[in-house]
């Protein structure tokens, strides 16, 4: 099944060529007052793994806990964020699950920043959940090999 995705006024559209390496929940502050909402809802992919349709979103660069920002993508018209870079890693796309045509198929599959959820956000039992970010060591739990090889050469490879 293709994933493809876009902003509420339908004006950016996208396709991605592959499924995401991973989706999570970020359950961080930060998140909380970008989103307006409890998380934001990632799928992250490799952005050359995005066939861009429609017209071309808007960077907007935003700022972020950590001080390294972010480049949020952003409809130019409606301005919904369907996808953000974050520090300066442009190879690193996280769509937001919100914006794909069909959300529920994109689970997630991690959460993270969980020290910092709302109280009133049930995880499920079986999640796999970080109190921060997870390390080097928990990606064999979280990906399987192949996912885990994009995770490492997305993160190896110079961004543009």
């Amino acid at each position: 099944m293709a994933l493809t995705g876009g902003c509420a006024c339908g004006k950016v559209r996208y396709e991605l060529n592959s499924n995401p390496i991973v989706v999570n929940c970020c359950h961080c502050h930060w998140c909380q007052r970008e989103t307006g909402s409890a998380f934001a809802h990632n799928a992250v992919i490799e952005t050359n793994n995005i066939d861009q349709q429609g017209v071309s979103p808007e960077l907007v660069p935003t700022p972020t806990a950590s001080g390294r920002g972010q480049t949020i993508a952003r409809c130019p018209a409606c301005k919904v964020a369907v996808w953000s870079h974050y520090g300066a890693a442009t190879q690193a796309a996280f769509v937001r699950v919100g914006t794909l045509d069909n959300p529920s198929s994109c689970p997630p599959s991690v959460h993270v920043f969980t020290d910092s959820k709302q109280a009133w956000v049930a995880l499920p039992a079986d999640a796999e959940a970080f109190g921060q970010f997870y390390g080097i060591d928990d990606a064999a739990r979280i990906f399987d090999e192949a996912a885990g090889a994009r995770w490492h050469a997305m993160w190896t490879q110079p961004s543009d």
